[in-house]
């Protein structure tokens, strides 16, 4: 068959027919196209069905996501007010705390308050205490500055030493010598070594002089002036107060003064050693008061050996006491033995009458049947029941 193209109607007949081609060239196009499509949406699907189910877990985690912090708010806000109620609890204490500290610290601070007040009371006594004695040693400075009532001082000083170490009756004050002389103290030791006189010396200006020099010719001339009248001290004191016959063969010079003794002993031994040359020996408060103690325990045996006669009349008299003492505690041992026999039978007796007294407590008349110890003037007859 011949086509005309010039044909409209040929013309439009192809063109429909090329139409109605592509159509179904289309519809197959899209047919596969669908059915790949299916094939690739049902992935999707499931995965749309997947995130679905997460978005639902996802809404109820978010709403118990809400539920929980619902109650962290409520748990917070009672935390909130636990803590607010911890703090005013704490606030309260440690405003209470505070007020006891202030108190305290008030009562304290006053005690302190008072305890100064009783201290500065107590500075004040002691400043009037030293002003006194300010004025004491003054006074002491005038007494010691005069030659007469530093002698005197010094024998004051013996005195009270003597008094405290030895009984009144061994010692003299001021006791005359048979050369006229009068010796501050006398002590009566007995034969040997005899009285022993005490003088009191002070040779307080030199030796002031000595601790004032300042360069080497005033110590000099201080030390020269207190070895003169050191030396003369022990001269006059040997030459007055040790009378042979009379005294005993040495006399002690007194220094009221430790400070001067030790001066002497430790820059002028050569005045020591010729006090001892001279039989004068010099002595301080202190080695005084040691040497009487050892005077009185000289005067304690003397007076043992005075009253030994006594003692041993005494002695005598108590050995006869003892003796008769003896005898009585014989007769007393011999009187006690005695009482414990005579208690022995008595108890022997009690014993026999308490066994008896038992059997007639129990009706056991024909157990009793008398012995020559019990019943000595006659037999005893049982008594028969009833009888």
């Amino acid at each position: 068959m011949v086509l005309d193209l010039s044909d409209p109607l040929v013309l439009a007949a192809l063109a429909g027919g090329a139409v109605l081609l592509l159509l179904v060239v289309l519809l197959l196009v899209i047919s596969a196209r669908a059915g790949r499509a299916a094939r690739l949406a049902e992935p999707l699907a499931m995965q749309m069905r997947v995130l679905g189910g997460q978005v639902q877990s996802l809404s109820t985690s978010q709403a118990q996501l809400g539920g929980a912090l619902g109650q962290v708010a409520e748990a917070q806000g009672a935390g909130q007010e636990r803590m607010l109620q911890h703090l005013e609890a704490r606030l309260a204490e440690v405003t209470e705390k505070m007020g006891e500290s202030l108190t305290g610290s008030a009562t304290r601070t006053a005690k302190s308050l008072g305890e100064l007040q009783q201290r500065l009371e107590t500075i004040d006594k002691a400043q009037a205490n030293i002003e006194k004695l300010s004025g004491d040693v003054l006074g002491l400075q005038d007494i010691l500055s005069n030659k007469q009532t530093r002698g005197a001082f010094g024998e004051i000083q013996l005195n009270d030493i003597v008094s405290k170490a030895l009984p009144k009756d061994s010692y003299t004050l001021q006791a005359g010598l048979s050369n006229g002389k009068r010796a501050d103290c006398l002590i009566h030791l007995p034969n040997p070594p005899g009285p022993i006189a005490i003088d009191s010396k002070f040779p307080l200006e030199p030796y002031e002089a000595l601790r004032r020099a300042g360069d080497e010719r005033a110590l000099t001339e201080a030390a020269r002036a207190l070895r003169v009248s050191v030396r003369a001290h022990i001269k006059a004191i040997s030459e007055k107060y040790i009378i042979e016959g009379e005294t005993a063969d040495g006399a002690l010079m007194f220094l009221p003064s430790e400070a001067v003794y030790a001066e002497l002993h430790a820059n002028f031994p050569e005045l020591v050693r010729e006090g001892f040359a001279a039989r004068v020996w010099i002595v301080s408060p202190t080695t005084c008061m040691a040497t009487l103690n050892t005077m009185r325990a000289i005067l304690k045996d003397a007076r043992m050996r005075a009253q030994a006669g006594a003692i041993r009349k005494e002695l005598a008299l108590l050995a006869g006491d003892m003796g008769r003492l003896g005898e009585r505690v014989e007769n007393l041992d011999r009187h006690f033995g005695q009482a414990a026999k005579d208690i022995e039978q008595i108890r022997t007796s009690a014993d026999k009458a308490g066994k008896r007294a038992r059997r007639l407590d129990n009706f056991e008349f024909e157990e009793l049947e008398a012995s020559p110890a019990d019943h000595p003037v006659g037999k005893v007859v049982p008594i028969a029941p009833g009888e």
